[in-house]
């Protein structure tokens, strides 16, 4: 494996009292990620000493004391709380939520200072993290304040590529929301990340309708004929390869998604309700439109089986390997469009 290919994973844990430690614990006892990863994980060491014995879980653990020093054979552990913490798996609390906010407060910095390359983090309990000195909905809104960019969350994998024009919402706020520019802006961040960070040079993008049957030509709503045919059509007559409106029932039904490289849909259950169906287990949260990289596991925190030793880590794993071949694909993609200009 070469040097130039192995990237500094940044790791934060998530809610502690949820699956956060077990999966990265089962991650890393496979001494071969060590090939590709240099893994750097902001909690306790202590934390992780004494939830490999519970878990019965071995992994090769060090403790970090210098960002800029770390052990690239180990799963490096960075003290991002003074003490540890005593975790009470599937237990909701305050105190877990201000620890996992401790974790990605510091894995972000180090992000934004170039000590690691990527960031994966664990899930988190929305609830939990709610505090007055954390007011985001979760990770998306946080990371979309603290890095450059403007984010779109993007949950993919080999097979389905699923953007949200719309995140955490609810129901009743989608169409004030649904402006124009909001949705055009999105179709634009999801082209450039499918062509910096996948390499796809001319992508195939659909986009959902906003209403049922896609309208049905105003008959079931006309936001869909009012401004986003419009919108696809302003973007098709420029040579982008954008089409839509598409009924999602059908478009998920009949499988036409096969047919394009990314969709976008309108709203949170619109395009993750297919997406789980059809990928779960197996996806990833990917927070494309930012000058970092940031992806997660495609799951919550499933506090009914923490500490059972019943966790998958696949989407974790997952979530890891995409992080680096983004980070190497946007890599080569400013490479190519430093030696292509004049």
């Amino acid at each position: 494996m070469l040097e130039s290919t192995k990237i500094r994973l940044g790791i934060s844990v998530g809610d502690p009292n949820g699956v956060g430690f077990e999966i990265i614990l089962k991650t890393f006892q496979d001494q071969q990620i060590y090939d590709f990863f240099t893994p750097i994980v902001f909690a306790h060491p202590q934390n992780f000493i004494e939830e490999q014995k519970k878990l019965g879980i071995s992994a090769n653990i060090c403790s970090l004391s210098d960002l800029q020093k770390p052990n690239g054979e180990k799963l490096n552990i960075l003290s991002a709380w003074e003490q540890a913490f005593s975790i009470n798996y599937g237990n909701e609390s305050s105190q877990a939520g201000s620890f996992a906010i401790s974790s990605l407060k510091s894995a972000t910095q180090a992000l934004k200072g170039g000590l690691i390359d990527v960031l994966v983090t664990a899930p988190i309990h929305k609830k939990n993290i709610q505090s007055d000195a954390f007011k985001f909905k979760g990770h998306t809104d946080y990371l979309n304040q603290e890095l450059e960019g403007e984010s779109l969350m993007f949950m993919i994998t080999d097979k389905l590529k699923v953007a949200l024009a719309s995140e955490h919402i609810p129901l009743r706020e989608i169409t004030s929301y649904l402006t124009p520019e909001i949705i055009e802006k999105k179709i634009l961040i999801l082209e450039q990340s499918l062509i910096q960070d996948f390499g796809i040079k001319k992508p195939k993008i659909a986009v959902l309708g906003i209403n049922p049957h896609a309208g049905d030509h105003g008959v079931i709503g006309k936001e869909d004929d009012m401004f986003l045919r419009p919108i696809i059509q302003k973007q098709f007559n420029k040579g982008k390869m954008i089409f839509g409106p598409f009924a999602a029932d059908g478009f998920f039904g009949n499988k036409t998604y096969h047919e394009f490289d990314a969709v976008l849909a309108m709203y949170h259950d619109q395009g993750l309700i297919p997406f789980k169906t059809i990928t779960f287990g197996e996806g990833v949260n990917f927070t494309a439109g930012l000058n970092h990289i940031r992806t997660s596991p495609d799951h919550g925190t499933a506090m009914d089986i923490a500490g059972k030793g019943e966790a998958n880590p696949n989407s974790f794993y997952n979530a890891m390997n995409q992080a680096r071949l983004i980070f190497l694909k946007r890599r080569e993609f400013k490479q190519l469009e430093y030696k292509s200009k004049p």
